[in-house]
């Protein structure tokens, strides 16, 4: 039986912060525990705003932090030909199409669908679920967008993805912290639907998170996907997508996660909980992890 295998994804666009310590120890600590590997997988497919300088005072913060590296590090800006292929492989199935609504006009007209007191669905995470492009455009306007170089994004048609399916999907969900490590998982049921026609790429961008981190996973052999709560339903999108490319399905580990003083989840933007800002304030290692309670 091959040993577990944790991973912690961080994008170089910006400073981690309280949050991506949290995570990065106890993927360790649960490596550790489960005499298990830990890698690490960096997410810079966004080739503009993740830079070289930011990678390395990343590095510098998971040095600083205890976390250990193992080489070589997988760049999923080096990884573009398995997106491309796991695209394919859907774009045959039927399953994918391209969709030219703007964010600017699906805003408009969910404001407008709205102003009587009808309320358009959302997805889990908030968003309005994809009216469709028949919703908005004409089919003159839509044919005219096809032809031309408009932009446009890749989306997963989910409906017909279930149906193809055919059946219940779930997945396991384990403990991410001390003697729940230990604890039988529980099988949670997919509800891909809420999430309506997730991207799957976009005209600029050959992936989304949702496409890239099942293939990811795979390709690195992760067996336990211990990542934040704010991804817990997000799980329902990624199940569907390795039931379709016939990916392996890791246990999954969802942890409690470090607030602001508003109440809501840390950002990259909170310079106050940057890791560099909270070291140069004379932070120790030690405080640190009284700090994230570990």
């Amino acid at each position: 039986m091959s040993r577990p295998a944790f991973r912690f994804a961080p994008s170089p666009n910006g400073h981690l912060h309280l949050g991506h310590a949290l995570s990065a120890l106890l993927n360790v600590r649960a490596a550790n525990a489960l005499n298990g590997r830990f890698l690490l997988r960096l997410e810079d497919i966004d080739l503009t705003r993740c830079t070289p300088d930011l990678e390395r005072e990343m590095l510098e913060d998971l040095d600083w932090l205890g976390v250990p590296l193992e080489e070589p590090l997988l760049r999923q800006s080096q990884a573009f030909e398995h997106y491309r292929k796991a695209l394919e492989q859907l774009q045959d199935l039927g399953l994918v199409y391209a969709a030219y609504l703007t964010r600017a006009e699906i805003r408009t007209f969910v404001a407008d669908y709205e102003t009587n007191g009808r309320i358009w669905p959302r997805d889990p995470d908030g968003a309005p679920i994809y009216p469709g492009d028949h919703a908005v455009l004409t089919e003159r306007e839509r044919k005219a967008r096809a032809s031309s170089d408009a932009p446009f994004a890749l989306r997963l048609n989910m409906a017909d993805a279930l149906s193809k399916i055919g059946k219940p999907l779930s997945w396991q969900e384990g403990g991410s912290e001390g003697k729940a490590l230990f604890q039988p998982d529980q099988q949670i049921a997919v509800e891909a639907a809420a999430w309506g026609d997730v991207v799957l790429a976009r005209k600029d961008t050959p992936t989304s998170y949702h496409l890239s981190v099942v293939v990811d996973d795979a390709r690195q052999g992760i067996t336990d996907v211990l990542r934040g709560k704010d991804l817990y339903h997000a799980t329902s999108v990624h199940r569907v997508l390795q039931e379709l490319l016939d990916l392996p399905q890791p246990r999954y580990r969802h942890h409690r996660l470090i607030l602001g003083a508003d109440g809501r989840k840390l950002s990259k933007s909170s310079k106050d909980t940057s890791l560099r800002s909270l070291r140069e304030l004379g932070m120790t290692h030690a405080e640190l992890r009284r700090r994230l309670e570990l």
